[in-house]
């Protein structure tokens, strides 16, 4: 389960920077929801807030804004453009980061 590695990055990087707190940024097109990350992040023993990242998608019909999703299961999110309906590209939304550590 590729959130397990997700997981487990997150968690590495904090051990080498001692951290009591870390801020994370989900996407909102990323392949797991911040619920998935939250509930998998549990064996962290330090304060976790995770935030959610709209999405912004640009298409080759000219639209520029937020993706429709389609549908979302686990590991993957489909969305296209609310404007044509075509695959967009992404321009944010897509990814997960650390945007924030405290250390101890």
């Amino acid at each position: 389960m590729h959130e397990l590695k997700i997981v487990n990055k997150i968690i590495e990087e904090a051990k080498k920077r001692r951290a009591k707190s870390v801020k994370i940024e989900v996407g909102e097109l990323a392949e797991i929801t911040k619920e998935e990350l939250r509930e998998n992040l549990k064996v962290f023993s330090g304060n976790i807030s995770i935030v959610l990242k709209e999405s912004k998608v640009r298409c080759t019909c000219g639209y520029e804004g937020r993706a429709k999703i389609l549908e979302r299961e686990h590991d993957f999110c489909l969305f296209n453009c609310p404007n044509c309906g075509k695959k967009p590209n992404v321009l944010e939304g897509g990814e997960i980061k650390i945007i924030g550590v405290k250390c101890a």
